[in-house]
């Protein structure tokens, strides 16, 4: 599993709830660039992972369990 992934996951998930990933961002009561591409690195080119609490409050604002959310993440070996 690597960042990728679960940013991967992330874009599923509101593909899945036929939303943007801004939109997925606000029912979490994020802010909207919360989950932008832009944000998936830092200044320095370094990937930047979604935190922990990011992921759970959207996960919760859809009504998403933490396994259903695990199988939407790409697998190495898939």
């Amino acid at each position: 599993m690597n960042n990728d992934a679960i940013w991967q996951a992330i874009e599923d998930l509101a593909a899945m709830r036929r939303i943007s990933c801004s939109r997925l961002a606000q029912l979490g009561g994020l802010d909207a660039t919360t989950f932008n591409k832009s944000k998936r690195f830092t200044p320095d080119g370094k990937p930047r992972w979604p935190s922990l609490s990011s992921v759970a409050k959207v996960l919760r604002a859809t009504g998403t369990t933490w396994e259903e959310f695990v199988r939407l993440i790409p697998r190495d070996d898939a």
